[in-house]
């Protein structure tokens, strides 16, 4: 998906930069967006359509917990100038050194917060 929105329209596929200007870009550059991120939503539709039975997975958050989740995410995406799809997809195979640096942090800042998410629980039990 990728290399086909590179290819056609010249676009990184950051996912957070798409879905941040559905309704902010100007209205010619929407269609694109909305059939992008349509295609993600859809994608798992189609393959239980094919084989028959849904994608398995299973949460264990609660859904106030995957709520406050997003919100982090969000804000980190803008706070990080993008998400890892754009820098870490599509920025590192363009050698991009602002993606490697912001992929670098994501990683980190992601291990620090298991790690701590970790210590808490286990203080909790």
């Amino acid at each position: 998906a990728a290399v086909l929105l590179m290819a056609s329209l010249g676009r990184i596929a950051g996912i957070s930069g798409i879905a941040g200007g559905l309704f902010s870009a100007p209205k010619a550059d929407r269609g694109w967006r909305w059939a992008f991120l349509g295609g993600l939503a859809f994608a798992p539709v189609l393959v239980w359509l094919v084989r028959g039975e849904a994608p398995a997975f299973e949460l264990e958050a609660s859904w106030t917990m995957l709520a406050f989740a997003g919100l982090l995410v969000g804000f980190s995406t803008r706070l990080g100038s993008g998400c890892t799809s754009g820098h870490g997809v599509c920025g590192i195979s363009r050698w991009s050194p602002r993606s490697i640096a912001a992929t670098a942090a994501f990683m980190a800042t992601g291990m620090a917060t298991v790690a701590l998410a970790r210590l808490l629980a286990e203080q909790i039990r």
